[in-house]
């Protein structure tokens, strides 16, 4: 099949999430598979000049835009056998940041037409484009009312894939006219109409062949009021349209026996496991100790990530228990500011490290025993995956992916890959800690949920087969 990728960031180029992971490793999967899958993103100032300097023209075109036309350079490299198009646009796309600009509704709007406008330039027509997130999510309402009578594109189908239903990508009525070129009857609450604004993502839930979000779980959890934010009633209508796929990692990238970042390399020896921990304690001028239990979170320091969990019992578990905690991450201030000043309560069993550092993140994955997620909601997650596939122990709450990804370890039968609660409760997070560090200290049952752990399916392998099916059942429509 011939498929193309959508999509505000891939990684290696340009990375804010858990998206650009998905973008730079799901093509690969369905390459190795056999297909022709092809990536497309914005060129942004930020990507590295080692990129650009490979970068090769393809071909200048004029992008309409509602009364506009806008330039747009194609170009492309080649990166690990896919070919990645960048599209061209220093109005757009040549700024310091990705998103959050006033002009957002306009730069993504011209990426999606950018997209469409491009594909005979690069003589490529696909099966399938697969669209993620609202930054992509008008291709398929824009190609069936702006080129459905071009034969080019009469046969394309298109997948729309949620990777976080809280960002939506809501903007005022005019752009509807002056920016995506619409008329009024696209505006009503059955289609792109939300709350008198236009509905960016209602775009690729309303008009994609199909919809799959990035967990089952997450996908039956967005059609209820507390997580659906306003489309609850729109997502129960889709049905068998709607589906969840939980998301894989690199698992090449990702590898403890090759991991170039951490000081000994293991497939699944805990002792080797261990000492990377002493190691990492040393690192970070924690106390020196291979029985102390280390905890860690590699987290975006933002309310969604259950820290006010944290927050609560914090104090209380370093102070009544033997135990180590290491916190890497940035985002809100007041989070930042109050986990520093925790460090300095608990010097030599708290550090804190507020930064983005990707091989002190691999050293913590192989360093730690436990690794702590108590999201208020996570719609898939990797950093659970990447913390099992490195023989770190998950203690997470049972929201979206993670209650896909992780089962809570049985000591009668053995089954188990981690620990998890249910209820957003700060202390049956503690409690499920506690009861982890339990079996920490009985290492029959600790190499038992390891072995667990290190025994599990973590690459995009299983998931990149069911997103084929999709792509095969929409072809017959």
């Amino acid at each position: 099949m011939k498929i193309l990728f959508a999509a505000a960031e891939a990684i290696p180029f340009i990375k804010t999430g858990g998206l650009a992971d998905v973008i730079g490793a799901l093509p690969k999967a369905l390459l190795k598979a056999g297909h022709d899958v092809r990536i497309v993103i914005p060129k942004y100032k930020m990507i590295p000049e080692s990129f650009k300097n490979q970068l090769k023209p393809v071909d200048i075109i004029q992008v309409p835009l509602g009364w506009r036309s806008q330039y747009c350079g194609i170009e492309v490299l080649t990166y690990e056998g896919i070919p990645v198009y960048f599209v061209d646009n220093e109005y757009y796309f040549g700024r310091d940041g990705i998103y959050g600009y006033g002009d957002d509704a306009e730069r993504f709007a011209f990426l999606n037409r950018a997209v469409l406008e491009m594909l005979p330039y690069i003589n490529f027509q696909p099966d399938v484009i697969h669209c993620h997130d609202w930054h992509t999510s008008l291709i398929p309402v824009l190609m069936k009312h702006h080129y459905l009578h071009n034969p080019f594109y009469q046969s394309i189908r298109t997948v729309f894939t949620v990777h976080n239903l809280l960002y939506q990508g809501i903007f005022p009525y005019e752009v509807l006219h002056s920016i995506l070129d619409l008329p009024d009857y696209y505006f009503t609450p059955e289609r792109l109409e939300y709350y008198g604004n236009v509905n960016y993502l209602k775009a690729g839930l309303i008009f994609a062949d199909h919809v799959t979000t990035v967990s089952p779980t997450y996908s039956e959890e967005i059609k209820t009021d507390h997580y659906g934010y306003g489309l609850d009633g729109l997502l129960r209508s889709l049905g068998n349209k709607l589906s969840g796929i939980v998301n894989g990692i690199d698992t090449k990238l990702y590898n403890p026996a090759t991991d170039i970042d951490i000081p000994a390399k293991y497939r699944t020896s805990l002792t080797k496991k261990r000492e990377n921990k002493l190691e990492l304690q040393r690192e970070l001028g924690l106390k020196v100790s291979e029985k102390t239990p280390l905890i860690s979170m590699v987290t975006r320091l933002v309310e969604s990530k259950g820290l006010d969990l944290v927050m609560r019992v914090l104090d209380e578990l370093l102070y009544y228990d033997d135990v180590q905690v290491v916190i890497l991450g940035t985002g809100e201030s007041s989070y930042e500011h109050w986990f520093r000043e925790a460090a300095y309560r608990h010097p030599g069993k708290l550090s804190v490290q507020i930064k983005f550092n990707d091989g002190l993140s691999r050293r913590i994955y192989a360093g730690s025993d436990l690794f702590l997620m108590p999201s208020q909601f996570e719609p898939c997650g990797i950093s659970q995956l990447l913390a099992l596939r490195y023989g770190t122990i998950p203690v997470v709450r049972e929201t979206g992916g993670l209650n896909d990804t992780v089962q809570s370890y049985n000591e009668f039968t053995g089954e188990g890959n981690g620990f998890t609660f249910h209820d957003y409760n700060a202390h049956d997070m503690l409690y499920t800690i506690r009861r982890a560090i339990h079996f920490y200290l009985q290492p029959p049952h600790w190499k038992k949920v390891a072995r667990n752990a290190f025994g599990g399916e973590y690459s995009w392998n299983v998931s990149a087969e069911q997103y084929l099916d999709i792509y095969r059942q929409i072809q017959t429509y």
